[in-house]
């Protein structure tokens, strides 16, 4: 029996021509990124960490900001950016919202410093500790010896 030959299927065909709730996010999260390179070229001196366009309903726009000094800078561009904005989406978004985020200026866990670890050492790790802390400086005697004092 011959082998049938089928072409692939393009996926982005797939949930552009279904209708449910993969294609509505896939398309809304589109959109946000569409959004997104608008502000980028408006305004190139921003960093891309400072903001993140966070929504968009009923006509308005949600660009959410880390501190205020932001949302001052993206407020000059205001006008820049609705006109962008109102060319790519066809007159249907015509009102921008900035929103100071304090939230979004913290650190995540993997980003806070860690904190330090206190590791137990070897009794005999830290007789050698000891030996060394006699003939060393008075300043670094107190240290080397509360060192030494981990292994208890």
């Amino acid at each position: 029996m011959p082998r049938k030959t089928k072409q692939p299927i393009d996926r982005s065909s797939l949930l552009q021509s279904c209708g449910g709730t993969l294609a509505q996010i896939t398309a809304k999260t589109n959109f946000l990124t569409k959004l997104a390179t608008i502000v980028r070229q408006t305004c190139p001196d921003i960093p891309v960490d400072a903001y993140q366009i966070a929504n968009f309903n009923q006509g308005a726009i949600i660009i959410e900001v880390k501190s205020s000094v932001w949302s001052q800078r993206l407020q000059f561009e205001r006008m820049n950016i609705t006109q962008a904005l109102t060319e790519i989406s066809h007159g249907e978004f015509t009102k921008i919202e900035i929103k100071v985020n304090p939230y979004g200026a913290k650190k995540t866990p993997s980003e806070q410093p860690q904190q330090h670890r206190y590791h137990k050492i070897s009794k005999a790790a830290a007789a050698h500790i000891e030996e060394v802390a006699q003939s060393a400086p008075t300043s670094l005697q107190e240290k080397l010896r509360r060192l030494a004092k981990l292994a208890r």
